[in-house]
């Protein structure tokens, strides 16, 4: 177990008073990490991949409610050709989640994690994906049966799927796989990612937030319309312009409309199940609240007695363009209980905000008293550390969380 992040412990009133780090929770939960905590996190991309490797080392119960709305890259070009999720985010989690330990584990890693050279032409890199099919490429070679059996059909199935037209420059193996995966599948996610975690021994849940295929959108303020994730993320286009004034699912790109798209009772059960639900840092808007889009998703959460806390970004945003720290609360509180009803009013969605007022970065200042009238307690805690700097540092993150279950 890595030595605590902290020096001076915190108390924080939960159901009971917690002191941050727990280090008598904290062994328990290393010494059986298969009764660990149900600690479920609203996210999406890789800013919980380090945490998540280390969470395992103390549960292999937490829950990861995931993005499916990633447009840009090869993940478009999948989606495109196969009307369907996006499936990179999901893969990401799950290889943090797998047993690194597990036969097998490390090469099946290294397979997921590669992607086709972009300087080569795609008859030759269709080769080369037929010659990881066949299994004798010398990242499948390793693989042991029935593991590679499997990966070899699910490519295979890709592959006779795929348009004749389909660019492979650039594009993710680990992607492909869970793609014929989820054509083989008949469209259902729920059957793929359940296969893969047994085979790569997934210490958690992955689900997506939802199992079709919509598109992320938003209004800015000086009101541009933006369709597809990639486009609000600032990192494969030009900076947001103008802040964002809301975020919307629609299944039209040309002619972008909020669609209803309700959440399964799969979902709903998923959610009841926590004792921690986190809405950790990352992207803002692409990757916490597009998560809570889906109508009865604020509902959920709400039904469920266990803490909820928010774990804002240390690091600039470029999706936050305009929105202070204040802001992104008030934000994250509309989205949880916009499906409010006359006998359902949303009001237990957010207890806890984590800052490190000491060594993080916020936009804004910090306004004690309307944090007040919100029923809202800060948790000032040292989540930046030397080596974490401007972000959050995984193990105190960790700790953090362990701590309050």
């Amino acid at each position: 177990m890595d030595k605590p992040i902290s020096g001076k412990p915190v108390r924080v009133k939960i159901s009971r008073t917690a002191v941050i780090p727990d280090m008598v929770k904290l062994a328990r939960f290393a010494r059986g990490p298969d009764l660990g905590p149900k600690i479920l996190f609203f996210s999406g991309g890789s800013a919980l991949r380090e945490a998540s490797r280390r969470l395992i080392g103390y549960t292999h119960n937490s829950i990861h409610i995931i993005t499916p709305f990633d447009s840009g890259g090869s993940s478009a070009v999948i989606r495109k050709a196969f009307n369907m999720p996006a499936v990179g985010d999901i893969r990401n989690r799950l290889m943090a989640l797998a047993d690194q330990s597990f036969k097998g584990n490390p090469e099946i890693y290294a397979l997921f994690s590669h992607r086709l050279p972009k300087n080569r032409k795609n008859n030759a890199l269709e080769e080369e994906l037929r010659h990881m099919a066949s299994g004798k490429h010398h990242l499948v070679a390793p693989i042991p049966d029935p593991m590679r059996k499997i990966i070899r059909n699910h490519l295979y199935v890709f592959i006779e799927k795929m348009p004749k037209t389909f660019d492979l420059r650039g594009a993710s193996v680990g992607n492909m796989i869970l793609t014929g995966g989820y054509l083989t599948s008949r469209r259902l996610f729920d059957p793929v990612i359940y296969l893969f975690s047994k085979l790569v021994e997934v210490r958690g849940i992955v689900r997506p937030a939802v199992n079709r295929n919509y598109h992320l959108a938003a209004r800015l303020e000086n009101g541009d319309m933006l369709v597809g994730q990639h486009r609000i993320t600032g990192k494969e286009t030009l900076p947001l312009c103008s802040p964002i004034r809301e975020v919307f699912l629609t299944d039209n790109e040309m002619e972008p409309a909020p669609a209803a798209v309700p959440i399964r009772q799969k979902m709903r059960d998923l959610i009841s199940r926590a004792e921690l639900i986190c809405y950790p840092m990352g992207s803002f808007f692409s990757s916490v609240i597009a998560n809570l889009l889906p109508t009865g998703m604020g509902a959920a959460v709400s039904r469920v007695p266990c803490p909820k806390l928010y774990v804002p970004s240390t690091a600039n945003d470029p999706e936050t363009k305009g929105c202070g720290l204040m802001d992104q609360i008030e934000i994250l509180l509309h989205y949880l209980r916009k499906d409010s009803t006359g006998d359902i009013k949303n009001e237990n969605v957010l207890n806890f905000i984590a800052l490190d007022r000491e060594n993080g970065s916020y936009a804004g200042k910090i306004d004690e008293k309307r944090l007040g009238q919100l029923g809202l307690e800060v948790i000032d805690y040292p989540l930046v550390t030397s080596r974490s700097a401007p972000y959050v540092d995984a193990q105190s993150f960790t700790e953090l969380l362990l701590s309050m279950c």
